[in-house]
């Protein structure tokens, strides 16, 4: 019997999708699950309290359970509550893949895109911050939209440190806050809204991180520019196509044509290892072991 990883989100259900892997050198077969409750948190619990034991891991999608500042970690505290749900399956966020395999995606893809050549938009940064670092590292020149894209607010960030200290001051209340305040839930994840946030992706040679994000605030013309991301859907390259944008990155694989969140891959890992908690080391180790590795499409390129 299959191995059943199930992501469930509160995202929109029109993104569901369903995918078989066969790893031949385990002889194991395992099926990855994206199921969207439209925005509803009670719907998203009473999924997870009716599949908790039946399943052998758990994605939180459609929000965050973790952020982390200066070494720090906070939790939101609606996505504490579906988490809560589950008391036999682990529940996996994605926090344990974005700190590595999202690090690993901005080295890999460097013989092919010089950083330190590129303006970077990263729309959400604490969320994201080992995409942060690793982008800072590469001597990339990033934009930090926390504040623009989170709140609202006209306050573009160019520094990490400082970015890093106002996430611990502001974290521990922002945390607090329904999660659809800060982030696109249910239908608003399909809606597009254009206002003066369109400017930075213009400045921008990169968009990286959270596709949602990238996707209500973009702009129609989009020429030649490089989406670095991980959730996307055939419709998606469509939306990127149709907007000129030159290359799409993903810092996890496509299966059965979309690639899946960080918090389904990070399911799938626990569910290959057949242990909870996993380690940095760990998680390293997997990482290597499924060959997961990011994948670049050219967009426009002939079909």
């Amino acid at each position: 019997m299959p191995k059943r990883v199930v992501s469930v989100s509160i995202g929109s259900s029109k993104r569901n999708s369903r995918a078989e892997v066969r790893l031949e050198g385990l002889g194991e077969t395992f099926v990855l699950e994206r199921i969207g409750t439209d925005g509803s948190w009670e719907k998203a619990i009473e999924l997870v309290r009716e599949l908790d034991g039946k399943v052998d891991a758990f994605g939180l999608g459609g929000a965050d359970l973790y952020v982390y500042a200066g070494g720090r970690r906070y939790t939101f505290r609606d996505s504490q509550r579906m988490a809560d749900a589950a008391q036999k399956t682990p529940m996996l966020d994605g926090s344990g893949l974005k700190d590595t395999l999202e690090r690993m995606a901005v080295q890999v893809v460097s013989q092919e895109i010089n950083w330190s050549s590129k303006k970077v938009l990263l729309p959400s940064a604490v969320d994201r911050f080992g995409l942060a670092e690793a982008l800072d590292q590469a001597g990339a020149r990033v934009l930090y939209g926390d504040f623009i894209f989170g709140l609202g607010l006209p306050i573009p960030i160019y520094r990490l440190s400082l970015l890093q200290k106002l996430a611990q001051v502001l974290l521990p209340i922002i945390t607090r806050l329904p999660f659809k305040w800060l982030y696109p839930t249910g239908d608003k994840q399909e809606k597009q809204l254009q206002d003066w946030r369109q400017r930075y992706f213009e400045w921008a040679d990169v968009i990286a991180g959270d596709w949602h994000f990238m996707r209500r605030f973009m702009p129609d013309q989009m020429q030649g520019k490089i989406i670095l991301t991980n959730t996307t859907t055939e419709e998606d390259l469509e939306f990127m196509r149709a907007r000129g944008i030159a290359k799409l990155i993903t810092t996890t694989p496509r299966l059965e044509g979309r690639s899946f969140g960080t918090n389904v891959m990070e399911g799938f890992i626990v569910a290959v290892a057949g242990k909870y908690p996993l380690s940095e080391a760990d998680y390293l180790e997997y990482i290597e072991k499924l060959n997961l590795k990011p994948h670049i499409t050219n967009l426009q390129a002939p079909v």
